[in-house]
């Protein structure tokens, strides 16, 4: 039994003509009547009493019709599935882990609604047709088209002694137990602070992200990006007034990547934007 049978049903249950039906769906009455036949002999029982004029629906045509119709349905909707799949523009985004949310849910609210259709698939870390990401990270043989740049702040638990203070100057950071990130491009940068401030580092960290939980859990204090502590519970930001220190996070892609119409739909649009060309802090 297979789709042309089931239609080929359909159309005699439904029109009761042999002539009428095989009209209905473009074909020859005999070409019709064998279909009818071989549906028959498919299921073991006779669908149709052929009369001089027409034919009647036997009980086990009756039973055979929704079923039928029901299986068409599916038949359709599944193909249809599949077409509308094909004709997705699809795109594979790399996310790194110490992109912010606030970063990541404004750049996908922006591929949504400018690329049509679209079908992304969301990985974390370096893979993709293109990725998410601080510019230090991009490699050599990519290009980076910025979205965001963002200051670096001072975090401290909420129940740091600092907290208290609205204004802190270098005095204040005389004597506070730093927690650093050494595999952190940003760490030569830092540098001078730490060596200016004379404190001591209580903790190092392999990742901005672990950086931000040892904040979280009192460890000490540490320079993060804006967007990564700023609502992150029992963290408190405070600016940092030396050095002046920011991180650009932007699109990381070859130039061949722009070859996948769903990219370099998103990508003009991104370099066209004025509201992402004006780089803001966050």
């Amino acid at each position: 039994m297979d789709i042309r049978q089931l239609n080929a049903f359909i159309a005699v249950f439904e029109e009761r003509n042999i002539t009428s039906a095989a009209q209905r769906l473009f074909t020859s009455q005999p070409t019709l009547s064998v279909t009818i036949r071989q549906l028959e002999e498919a299921l073991g029982t006779t669908l149709f009493q052929r009369l001089p004029r027409g034919v009647e629906v036997t009980d086990d045509a009756r039973t055979l019709y929704p079923q039928a119709r029901r299986l068409l349905a599916e038949a359709h909707a599944l193909g249809s599935q599949f077409r509308q799949r094909n004709d997705r523009l699809t795109l594979e985004l790399g996310v790194e882990s110490e992109i912010a949310a606030s970063h990541l849910e404004s750049f996908l609210e922006t591929a949504y609604r400018v690329v049509p259709n679209l079908l992304l698939n969301l990985q974390e870390g370096c893979s993709g047709d293109a990725r998410l990401s601080v510019e230090e990270d991009c490699c050599e043989d990519e290009l980076f088209l910025p979205l965001w740049e963002e200051p670096f702040v001072l975090a401290l638990a909420a129940r740091h002694p600092l907290a208290a203070r609205t204004r802190l100057d270098e005095a204040d950071l005389a004597s506070v137990q730093w927690i650093t990130c050494p595999s952190h491009p940003s760490h030569q940068r830092l540098m001078e602070l730490y060596n200016r401030s004379m404190g001591s580092v209580v903790a190092t960290a392999g990742s901005m992200t672990l950086t931000l939980r040892l904040v979280a859990a009192g460890a000490g204090v540490a320079m993060l990006p804006q967007s990564m502590a700023d609502h992150h519970a029992g963290v408190i930001t405070r600016p940092a007034r030396t050095p002046k220190l920011i991180r650009r996070v932007g699109l990381c892609y070859s130039a061949q990547a722009l070859d996948k119409p769903a990219l370099r739909l998103l990508h003009g649009h991104l370099q066209d934007s004025p509201a992402l060309k004006t780089v803001t802090a966050l």
